[in-house]
């Protein structure tokens, strides 16, 4: 797969079958549009492309919000690549883009510098200044300008819209199930695994603390069942989510106990994979209770059919 951060950089000998959104996750009604790309491209000889933003336009219209995204730019470019997409564009959202209109968008950027031949966009997507381009301006534009243009229906799961919104909102209320349900696949958290206070050795429960990317999202605090990829190998693992209240803690960590695992991993780079919820953090009388905790934990753990 291709990337360019500039339009200017792109030369292509094919036209382009072109969707153009933030993709957040890259769920399942993400992947349907994809999943169109390709067989349009496949169809009518086109190179097919996705032309999202990073970092995230909310990042820049409201910098005081503190959004968390489903995906950090390197797993959004390994899912693009991973479903079949060409070529990816990472438009950064600077001055100049945000005052064009949709109309403005599509002669300059799509048909000028693109080529596109094929464009598709989601149910609800809106484009442009003030969000003035939508589906009916597309269509008006489309026979002036030579290309075709769809808009794809939105993708339900039990009657329900598929959105990034709602996968986010399914993990802060650590409705696991649902939120991979929705992505197609489940959701992962990767980072650096750093010196903690190393209170879990002490109690036979030794953790890895992992540093995580600033802008990932990280469900809600709890106790949970993950997969752990260290150095290329998978292994069971608990994940807590939390300020350690049993011990007094303050500062929000991500720590990791993984089964039948003895290695020092400092500094490496591990990925947990979210399977199962097991309990909101709980604040225990002492470090006796905590442990009852942690057995069972990890007997729920073991008996968890991945």
């Amino acid at each position: 797969m291709k990337v360019f951060r500039n339009f200017s950089d792109y030369t292509s000998q094919k036209p382009l079958a072109l969707s153009l959104g933030m993709f957040d996750g890259v769920h399942l009604g993400h992947k349907s549009i994809i999943d169109e790309l390709i067989k349009v491209g496949s169809e009518n000889n086109l190179e097919t492309a996705v032309l999202t933003f990073w970092p995230h336009p909310r990042f820049i219209f409201n910098p005081n919000e503190d959004l968390k995204l489903l995906n950090t730019l390197d797993e959004k470019k390994f899912l693009m690549e991973k479903y079949g997409i060409d070529t990816l564009f990472l438009k950064e959202f600077d001055e100049e883009f945000r005052n064009l209109t949709g109309e403005e968008f599509v002669r300059q950027i799509l048909v000028d510098q693109l080529n596109i031949k094929y464009l598709i966009i989601g149910y609800d997507h809106s484009f442009g200044k003030n969000k003035s381009g939508n589906f009916e301006l597309l269509q008006k534009l489309s026979k002036e300008l030579d290309f075709e243009v769809e808009q794809m229906e939105a993708i339900n799961i039990h009657e329900n819209n598929i959105s990034s919104t709602k996968v986010r909102n399914a993990l802060l209320a650590g409705n696991i199930a649902d939120a991979n349900e929705m992505l197609g696949y489940p959701y992962s958290v990767s980072g650096t695994v750093v010196h903690g206070k190393k209170i879990g050795r002490t109690i036979g429960y030794p953790t890895a603390n992992i540093e995580t990317d600033s802008v990932k999202l990280l469900p809600k605090k709890g106790a949970y069942i993950v997969e752990v990829l260290v150095k290329g190998k998978l292994y069971k693992g608990m994940l807590s989510i939390g300020t350690n209240p049993t011990v007094n803690g303050e500062k929000l960590t991500v720590e990791v106990y993984i089964l039948d695992f003895e290695e020092d991993i400092y500094d490496e780079k591990i990925t947990v994979t979210f399977r199962d919820f097991l309990h909101d953090e709980i604040k225990f009388e002492g470090l006796e209770k905590l442990i009852e905790r942690l057995d069972e934990d990890k007997r729920l753990t073991q008996e968890f059919h991945f």
